[in-house]
């Protein structure tokens, strides 16, 4: 008799353990994951509710995968007139970049490289129309080369040393 009331009781606390868990929990059909050269993808099929939180920063949409991008930059100002087949290369480097543009409106620009946290590690002002940027005193990392012209920016590329 005590042993039936005791899987009695063991089976009801159980029972009302496993019905007031909470987690997390997703009504797709089907999903997986895509691995391919250029990168990977996890996808999900039939999603049935989610939620978007907008604030002055920006939203972000509860329930879908939320990328992380870095891209090309372009200030409000349009530059591209005046400054024409603004290239850097190589990228990926190990030793010296080089920026070659076209200046064609007499702007006084200027470069920064930034790393991945804001840190200024080098710049020069009223830069030539061909440049080179030595970078072999720069760990292998990720970097950011800004061109500016008084303090407005032209255009951001993003660097990798090897």
């Amino acid at each position: 008799m005590k042993k039936n009331k005791l899987l009695f009781f063991l089976t009801t606390i159980s029972f009302i353990g496993i019905t007031s868990c909470f987690a997390q929990e997703s009504p797709t059909a089907s999903g997986g994951d895509l691995i391919g050269s250029n990168g990977s993808v996890s996808y999900s099929v039939g999603q049935v509710v989610y939620t978007t939180n907008t604030g002055s920063n920006g939203s972000v949409t509860q329930g879908v995968q939320q990328p992380y991008e870095i891209s090309e930059v372009l200030s409000t100002d349009n530059f591209s007139e005046l400054v024409k087949n603004l290239k850097v290369f190589p990228n990926p480097s190990t030793d010296v970049l080089t920026l070659n543009m076209i200046n064609t409106g007499d702007l006084q620009l200027d470069y920064q490289i930034v790393d991945i946290n804001g840190k200024v590690l080098k710049a020069e002002k009223n830069i030539p129309n061909v440049t080179n940027i030595t970078v072999s005193a720069f760990p292998s990392a990720i970097y950011f080369l800004k061109i500016t012209n008084q303090n407005k920016e032209v255009k951001t590329f993003k660097i990798i040393k090897k």
